[in-house]
């Protein structure tokens, strides 16, 4: 079966009391990383070769898929496996259900392999999978080795530096699944091989004999952290800086799912939701630079904004399901971030629901280099269609980023985006737009 490129979906139910699932990658030569750059995760979501990269989660139909792409073409001949890790956040695996790994081809979604696992119990994290070379070919192989340290233990096994508080000392090693399953072996196409290098001519009587240069190690300056940051009413709000992210980039997602329990047409909060299938939200920002300039990055008028120049800020498209792979994200470059006095991010219904109500939301904000800071919306019981998700201020050349998650009621004949600005005090002009 021909794949040059395969999309890893971890896959389980979504069920209350599940805890939050994340995939992982390491890159792995005699059977440990060459630096902490081969670890591929939620909060170091692209490998240095460009060969691996996270694309988050997905919600649909009461199930949660987590995804990694590995283009294999890309990857580094030096690489001999890449492990397929899962990961449980607040839980075991024993309360995590229907959970299973799949491969895809990406060019047409058809799959390539599946492993369902089962049986797990106090396992924290699990290594479902790999894919390794065997005779010039990629093969895959399913494992089913199940830890009880969690990521950290799963990840410092395979050589990774982990910059966490300290713990009480547990043991790392690995747990074997109650019933083992048999390791499940599919072929891969290989990429096309890079020609030998050409043989040099024989040297010269004083000519000293230069052995080759040793495979380059991707840079790593410091150990990676596997801490992931919840904004709360209690705790809304946190610095970038002390999460590590000052510099790079910085992607926010907006992800969504409709709810299965819709409200009646008769409710007073005028809660129903019309026509979901064309529901349409749009990520925006609200920004003020330090010169004074304002304005708004949105997909209406095709105002999309710029990285590498003002507003250092990018909306990457318009997407209408949701998904973290392909849905609304803005980027934000934090190397300009003394350039950035403040910005608002937040969402608007474009069409195809009434108000916020029935839907469910989930923010995250990706730093280059850091934590990951994640939030989910409170239940909308306004007729609302314009909600401020997240401010971003700049406080002595630290970026700080204020959960808000509020939703607010435009008045009769007033834009989302004039409502929102006036809860800001933004003071812009506004004309109609289109996208």
């Amino acid at each position: 079966m021909t794949a040059q490129a395969v999309r890893v979906e971890l896959g389980w139910r979504n069920a209350p009391g599940t805890p939050d699932v994340d995939a992982s990658a390491l890159l792995l030569v005699s059977g440990k990383v060459r630096s902490d750059a081969d670890f591929v995760f939620y909060n170091q979501p692209v490998h240095g070769s460009g060969a691996v990269r996270h694309e988050g989660k997905r919600n649909a139909a009461g199930s949660v898929t987590d995804s990694l792409a590995v283009d294999l073409a890309r990857v580094e001949p030096v690489i001999e496996r890449i492990v397929l890790a899962a990961s449980a956040d607040g839980g075991s695996f024993g309360r995590v259900e229907a959970l299973y790994v799949r491969i895809m081809d990406i060019s047409n979604g058809s799959e390539i392999a599946r492993f369902d696992s089962a049986d797990a119990t106090v396992e924290t994290a699990f290594i479902l999978g790999e894919l390794y070379r065997r005779q010039g070919a990629w093969k895959f192989r399913a494992v089913g080795q199940g830890y009880s340290s969690g990521l950290e233990g799963l990840a410092t096994d395979f050589g990774i530096s982990v910059d966490e508080p300290q713990r009480p000392q547990q043991s790392h090693q690995p747990l074997q699944s109650q019933q083992p399953q048999a390791a499940t072996r599919v072929g891969l196409p290989s990429p096309p091989r890079l020609p030998p290098h050409a043989q040099p001519p024989a040297a010269a009587p004083m000519a000293p004999q230069v052995p080759p240069a040793a495979p380059p190690v991707p840079p790593s300056p410091q150990p990676v952290r596997l801490s992931k940051v919840t904004l709360t009413k209690e705790t809304p709000s946190v610095s970038l800086a002390k999460q590590g992210g000052t510099s790079g980039v910085m992607r926010v997602n907006l992800n969504w799912e409709v709810r299965k329990q819709f409200k009646s047409w008769g409710s007073k909060l005028g809660r129903a939701i019309a026509n979901h299938a064309d529901l349409d939200l749009d990520l925006c920002a609200l920004y003020e630079l330090t010169d004074g300039r304002k304005g708004v990055v949105q997909a209406l008028g095709n105002a999309f904004g710029a990285l590498g120049q003002p507003p250092y800020i990018h909306l990457d498209g318009d997407d209408r399901t949701g998904a973290v792979s392909t849905g609304e994200n803005l980027t934000i470059n934090l190397d300009h971030k003394d350039r950035l006095r403040r910005v608002l991010i937040f969402v608007t219904i474009y069409e195809g629901a009434r108000s916020f109500a029935d839907l469910h939301a989930t923010v995250t904000l990706q730093p280059q280099h850091g934590a990951a800071i994640d939030f989910s919306l409170d239940e909308c019981t306004v007729p609302s269609t314009v909600c401020a998700l997240a401010l971003i201020t700049n406080s002595g050349g630290d970026l700080t980023v204020q959960r808000e998650a509020r939703y607010l009621v435009p008045e009769r004949g007033v834009s989302p985006q004039r409502t929102i600005d006036y809860a800001y005090g933004w003071g812009m002009n506004w004309t109609p737009g289109r996208k």
